[in-house]
């Protein structure tokens, strides 16, 4: 049998497509195997490369190959379709998979650690729960306004629904039944906000223990969650060769449809890691509204921007600033030295 180079896995739940190649590509084994099989087999096999989508299960999956002693590399999902040949399948995925990682140039995710997973976890959660209450909170406005009880958008009006729905003079007509839901959504919503609360808290202690976090915080608009998010979602800085790769991964330059030598730019790419990217845009439209008591100078970088363009693309310039700074304090191990607004 000839020595195989690397084996590309196609992951699932139960059933793993494999697909072993040679360093010349050529073909030596291809199996389905079930997931006892597929421990067993890869923990017995001479070390090699071995290749996965960072999809599902593949951080894992990662951990446990490599602890075995093979190369695991993760690869986008993105950057393995354009080697699907014909139709898709599991064995053309797995095929695709061993090619894209042969190729030198192949970019490969970083596997992520328990303690990085765990932390994803805990912002996935608090995402979830801040989607739920608002959900409750939209639903709760659209019965009352079919009674007549009608408040603005907003977390900040569910008081103003509660306190209308007790005044028993303009609303004597609501049936005994509704005021009894309208009580379990209220109850929801506390209980919502109440869980998001302790996260939240739980967020704060834990970026003021690390040191990683409350260095990050020094800059204006960086806050704990935008800090542990950072610890949570991002590889390693060092992967990175500038800072405009570390705001690229980001999604926050413009997309590019360049030909001929003529450079076209277009819209910001939105291509990377959404959860970093929407909350550095959401610390710099912080900055940018703090920056009404204390306007900055039109000699500013700051000022500049937003003496041309709309404050939203300036927010979007100011937290792709944002980016390449956090990079620069991370890969020199320095602290922050000034902020966006004097930036020139």
């Amino acid at each position: 049998m000839k020595e195989v180079s690397i084996i590309g896995v196609d992951l699932a739940k139960q059933v793993f497509q494999l697909h072993g190649a040679t360093a010349e590509g050529e073909v030596v084994f291809r199996k389905k195997l079930s997931r006892k099989q597929f421990l067993t087999f890869l923990q017995t096999h001479p070390r090699c490369r071995v290749a996965m989508e960072a999809c599902a299960t593949a951080h894992h999956w990662a951990r446990t190959l490599t602890a075995f002693g093979h190369d695991v590399r993760l690869i986008a999902p993105k950057f393995v379709k354009p080697y699907v040949k014909n139709q898709k399948n599991d064995m053309a995925d797995a095929e695709a998979i061993a090619e894209a990682a042969s190729r030198p140039t192949m970019r490969f995710v970083e596997v992520k650690t328990p303690e990085q997973q765990g932390l994803g976890m805990i912002f996935r959660l608090r995402d979830l729960l801040i989607g739920q209450r608002t959900q409750t909170i939209n639903a709760l406005r659209g019965h009352l306004a079919e009674f007549g009880v009608v408040t603005a958008k907003g977390r900040e009006n569910v008081d103003k629904l509660r306190a209308a729905l007790h005044q028993e003079e303009e609303t004597a007509d609501i049936p005994a039944s509704v005021r009894h839901m309208a009580q379990l959504f209220f109850d929801q919503i506390d209980d919502l906000s109440r869980r998001i609360a302790d996260i939240d808290a739980q967020i704060a202690a834990a970026s003021r223990r690390s040191r990683f976090s409350a260095r990050l915080q020094k800059m204006p608009g960086i806050g704990p969650i935008t800090a542990m998010a950072m610890a949570a979602f991002a590889p390693p800085m060092e992967s990175f060769r500038q800072g405009r790769d570390f705001s690229a991964w980001l999604g926050l330059v413009p997309r590019q449809h360049s030909s001929g030598g003529k450079p076209r730019l277009g819209r910001t790419s939105k291509s990377g890691q959404r959860d970093i990217r929407r909350l550095l845009i959401i610390g710099a439209m912080a900055v940018i509204s703090g920056a009404k008591a204390r306007p900055p100078s039109e000699s500013s970088w700051l000022g500049r921007i937003l003496a041309r363009k709309p404050r939203m693309l300036a927010a979007i310039a100011l937290a792709n600033k944002m980016a390449r700074m956090l990079w620069a304090m991370i890969t020199k191990d320095e602290e922050f030295r000034g902020g966006p607004l004097s930036a020139t």
